[in-house]
């Protein structure tokens, strides 16, 4: 079995591409990064999940970008807007895309991993630029630029199996590989518990998400 490190936030998306790595064979190296945001409840939830699927191991990174801020998931006096918002929300985090997969690749390198999965998605997203097809392509052919392993012939992919998915169609698939969503949060602005607020951004998209698809949500919110 060949080794991958995947990007394990503790939402929808990365448990899906969690599943999706170990349903193609993967040991799977799972990779939390706790950078400052608003809450700690989807950690807790990425390792539920990572036990659950059996990743063979969780490591959590912690990088603070409180200390850039710019963001409404770092930096307290920006607040998380809760109406559907025009262009880039302020939600965006400045290059952390970028940080976590950097991460990744030098995680990869360690275990001579040559497979990188994220649950990055160019659908049903808040408008990021880092959620791009370019980009994940840019980012694939710096990291067999930059790397002693692809220099020595062994190149690495990043994969992004969620980029050209719907919301529906990542809770569906995921339906059939086993993921158990209510063990997931999503939430910008979850309450410590886990219990979602209900009108973010992600809570939108996810709540719309699985009514499409004709799921019951097991999302629990505060106010219910």
């Amino acid at each position: 079995m060949k080794n991958a490190v995947v990007l394990l936030s503790g939402g929808l998306d990365s448990a899906t591409v969690l599943a999706m790595a170990r349903k193609q064979g993967f040991t799977c190296y799972a990779l939390s990064v706790d950078y400052g945001q608003r809450h700690h409840a989807e950690l807790a939830a990425a390792q539920r999940v990572a036990d659950a699927q059996g990743a063979q191991e969780l490591r959590v990174i912690n990088i603070d970008l409180t200390a850039f801020g710019g963001s409404a998931l770092t930096d307290s006096k920006i607040a998380v807007p809760e109406t559907p918002s025009v262009g880039i929300p302020s939600t965006y985090v400045p290059a952390r895309n970028t940080i976590m997969l950097s991460l990744a690749l030098a995680w990869a390198e360690v275990l001579q991993a040559q497979d990188i999965f994220v649950g990055i998605n160019a659908v049903d997203y808040s408008g990021y630029p880092d959620c791009r097809p370019a980009y994940i392509e840019a980012f694939e052919r710096m990291a067999n630029l930059a790397t002693k392993a692809a220099v020595e012939g062994h190149a690495l992919t990043v994969h992004a199996p969620l980029l050209h998915m719907s919301k529906a169609e990542i809770i569906a698939h995921g339906t059939r590989l086993g993921v158990d969503y209510g063990q997931t949060v999503s939430c910008y602005q979850a309450d410590e518990q886990g219990r979602a607020c209900g009108v973010c951004d992600s809570c939108r998209l996810r709540s719309a998400g699985f009514a499409a698809a004709g799921i019951t949500d097991p999302t629990r919110y505060r106010n219910s």
